[in-house]
């Protein structure tokens, strides 16, 4: 079914009319392109990544080993309840989307200051290097309010972030050249998570959020009246509100069962998502 799919879509592609007219808006995550699609005027195209560059293996993306060596990671680690074979066609898709984009639109590639979009604008600026569009960079990094990813951003907030960088000029291409440089730099990085720290991309070991999880449940065992289960899925939401940065939630999910494995924690429940099982220290 898979491959029927791939082969449907390829003659989709083949033989599709054009993209609406109007400008091509870029985001990572579904979520973000929800709130552009909602937010933006019309006439617009925008493509939502259906992936999170914070975590897992960048080596050749816009190639299919890449894609399935990048895939058996996630699928091997990331509890997102989604099918495999639905993020393959999604991922595929995409990929087609911004290869179909017409070389006579704008295209507006929209991040905020997290490790997650900044991997993804400079993914999408190697994606489009062949392309002579102009292309223009649209930080969504909001000062003074807690809000780590452009998906957190309500609708009115979109609206003024896109009015505010209207006067801003394209990439020139040396630019362009420079952020897509730094792609290829990143995919040949070995680290599995990535970090924004000090205005820059950091690759660092899987177990970096490991102490935080332990000192996060501890925290919650301290609130309890006798020390018992937490559900997982607590134990995640009550980090990241924690956290002044971004955090990959089905990342620290993923940390949270190695700890099980590892024997500092003990486990109540199956561990098929963070909602199906609690966790205390031993």
């Amino acid at each position: 079914m898979v491959k029927l799919a791939d082969e449907i879509n390829k003659h989709i592609q083949k033989f599709r009319t054009g993209y609406q007219l109007g400008p091509v808006h870029i985001v990572t995550s579904e979520s973000a392109a929800g709130s552009l699609r909602v937010s933006l005027p019309r006439p617009k195209c925008v493509i939502g990544f259906p992936d999170s560059f914070s975590i897992g293996p960048l080596w050749k993306l816009d190639e299919k080993v890449g894609q399935s060596n990048r895939k058996e990671w996630l699928f091997e680690h990331i509890n997102d309840e989604s099918e495999e074979y639905e993020y393959e066609n999604k991922y595929v898709n995409t990929l087609r989307e911004i290869e179909d984009i017409p070389h006579d639109v704008p295209i507006y590639v929209w991040y905020g200051d997290n490790p997650d979009e900044q991997t993804g604008m400079r993914f999408f600026l190697y994606l489009l290097r062949e392309k002579t569009n102009e292309i223009f960079l649209i930080n969504s990094t909001v000062e003074g309010k807690q809000l780590f990813h452009t998906a957190q951003l309500d609708s009115d907030i979109v609206r003024q972030i896109f009015d505010g960088n209207k006067e801003n000029k394209a990439l020139t291409n040396h630019e362009r050249i420079h952020l897509q440089k730094e792609w290829e730099q990143l995919s040949q990085t070995q680290e599995f998570l990535r970090i924004w720290v000090d205005g820059e991309i950091r690759g660092v070991q899987e177990n970096y959020y490991d102490p935080l999880i332990i000192e996060t449940i501890k925290s919650l065992h301290f609130q309890q009246e006798t020390k018992d289960f937490i559900k997982t899925a607590d134990v995640v939401v009550d980090i990241f509100t924690r956290m002044n940065s971004y955090l990959d939630l089905f990342f620290l999910e993923y940390r949270i069962r190695e700890l099980v494995y590892s024997g500092v924690l003990e486990l109540k429940g199956i561990p098929k998502s963070m909602r199906h099982y609690s966790v205390k220290l031993k």
